[in-house]
């Protein structure tokens, strides 16, 4: 990143657009506008540069400079500007130009910004009544642009360098939406922390595909990305997959996959249990080296009805129960598992670990066909809109044992008012914890498949993780000898204060 910026300044001035639509409209549906707002400044930005450049380098020639634009990563018409668009942003019809200008960015760019016919702005659109009257809307739309003009959201590359400080801003901004989005927060976002953890749990390397079906805003599939690109010198050689079922939200995935410089990916619009679309060319369930997700806990409308008879045979291991769908999208994963290298980590509510009926039938199969590798508690809290503990599973392929690693980090924590969250150092113990393999006292345990069938497949933590602690022995001499001393304190007090009264003629 160019030292002339401040990644806090650009992400300052962004909430600071926020302002615009407090009190006119919810967080949950203001975001919307902003991140697409940010997502035209962007490519504006990046537009105008290389057109400058490329002006200084061959004169006034706008017929070859125009033919070398053709060439760029995106198309950008000239009436799509957000330049064009803010030099007649005190004319009416303000939110029906932005419209226009969207989709003909999204016609100039074929599918990159599409899916099966879906657009990315199909679900956005500013000339909308929800920003109150004609005049109101108009005048919202303007200050909007005026924000996005101002100097600190400048976002020509020769200003603030790399990608990621665009990439960066918007994940910034999705963070704070879901931090005041309540409930609806967890469907499209997984904080940093937890996808940190994850992606450093699964180890992804050089040529792996990696698939999120319940992708959200697609931040923990990019997390993946980032820890290849990491450990192995810059290397892309890695696929992205990701189906979202919420059109908005595939929408942020999509922009947010172009923000972050991320080309090698196919993010898929529908539901992934009724609906899956990530398929092969004889129409059947891809399969992936990584299978990550953070679906939603215990969907109640998941899809009972429309999977009774499933032509992948994901439920084979039994059928999950009608109103919670927790199951449904573990038994997914697990079809989509490569059969050598694949392995996969989960997040679920801990019903998940010992809840009977079809579910304990189902946990049962898994564990008896030794796909468990491990089940690690996490603390309160961490996720937006609930504030229940979640837990952790990792399976994998081609186990060289049978037995399964549990881990009790719900006590490791570093806490926050409405949020607490992992810290590196919580995040590093759990990761050498579960590389290690071994037994941690008050931390992890090792429970063999004989150990877990004699609890019944109960994956409960505490049946395995001893985390009692003996309370210390109370000296009673010593607390008696305490007492004494404190009651003749008070005799003490109780004759001085006589005196007192005595002296004040209180008799």
């Amino acid at each position: 990143m160019s030292n002339k910026v401040k990644q806090e300044d650009i992400n300052k001035a962004l909430w600071a657009a926020c302002d615009t639509f407090r009190g006119t409209i919810s967080a949950d549906t203001y975001k919307d506008f902003i991140l697409t707002m940010l997502f035209l400044k962007y490519i504006s930005d990046v537009w105008k540069d290389h057109y400058d450049k490329y002006k200084d380098e061959y004169g006034d020639e706008p017929e070859l400079i125009e033919e070398m634009m053709k060439s760029e990563r995106f198309v950008l018409p000239a009436s799509a500007s957000f330049y064009e668009l803010y030099k007649h942003r005190f004319e009416a019809g303000n939110g029906e130009r932005i419209d226009l200008a969207l989709h003909a960015i999204e016609e100039a760019n074929g599918t990159k910004l599409k899916d099966a016919g879906k657009s990315v702005f199909q679900d956005i659109s500013f000339n909308t009544d929800k920003l109150g009257e004609e005049k109101q809307k108009n005048d919202i739309l303007r200050e909007l642009m005026q924000h996005f003009a101002a100097e600190e959201l400048d976002l020509k590359p020769s200003r603030v360098g790399t990608l990621d400080v665009i990439g960066s801003a918007y994940e910034y901004l999705i963070k704070n939406f879901a931090a005041s989005g309540g409930q609806k927060a967890g469907e499209f976002y997984t904080p940093p922390e937890v996808s940190d953890l994850m992606s450093d749990l699964l180890d992804p390397q050089i040529g792996d595909s990696i698939c999120d079906p319940a992708c959200g805003s697609a931040s923990l599939l990019m997390k993946c990305g980032a820890k290849v690109r990491k450990n192995h010198g810059g290397s892309k050689q890695y696929e992205l997959f990701g189906q979202e079922a919420i059109g908005s939200t595939w929408s942020l995935a999509k922009m947010n996959m172009f923000l972050h410089g991320e080309d090698n990916h196919r993010i898929e619009w529908g539901d992934t249990i009724r609906n899956p679309k990530l398929l092969d060319k004889n129409g059947d369930l891809m399969q992936f080296d990584i299978v990550t997700a953070n679906p939603p806990f215990s969907l109640d409308k998941w899809g009972f009805d429309d999977v009774q008879s499933d032509r992948f045979s994901r439920f084979r291991r039994g059928l999950p129960p009608k109103t919670k769908g927790d199951y449904a999208f573990i038994l997914h994963m697990i079809e989509t598992m490569k059969p050598k290298t694949g392995r996969m980590a989960v997040v679920v509510p801990h019903g998940v670990l010992f809840r009977g009926s079809s579910e304990g039938k189902i946990r049962q199969k898994l564990i008896e066909e030794n796909l468990l590798d491990a089940v690690i508690g996490l603390p309160e809290k961490l996720f937006y809109g609930t504030g229940i503990p979640a837990a952790i599973l990792i399976f994998k392929r081609n186990k060289v044992d049978n037995n399964v690693l549990f881990i009790d980090a719900s006590r490791e924590f570093k806490s926050g008012k409405n949020q607490n969250v992992l810290s590196e150092d919580n995040i590093a113990k759990i990761v050498a914890t579960y590389r290690e393999g071994g037994n941690v006292d008050k931390y992890a345990c090792i429970a063999s498949l004989k150990e877990i069938q004699d609890n019944d497949f109960n994956l409960n933590i505490p049946r395995y993780v001893d985390t009692f602690e003996e309370e210390e022995e109370i000296d009673l001499v010593a607390v008696r000898e305490e007492r004494l001393a404190l009651t003749a304190q008070l005799n003490a007090l109780e004759v001085e204060m006589m005196g007192y009264l005595k002296e004040l003629g209180y008799e």
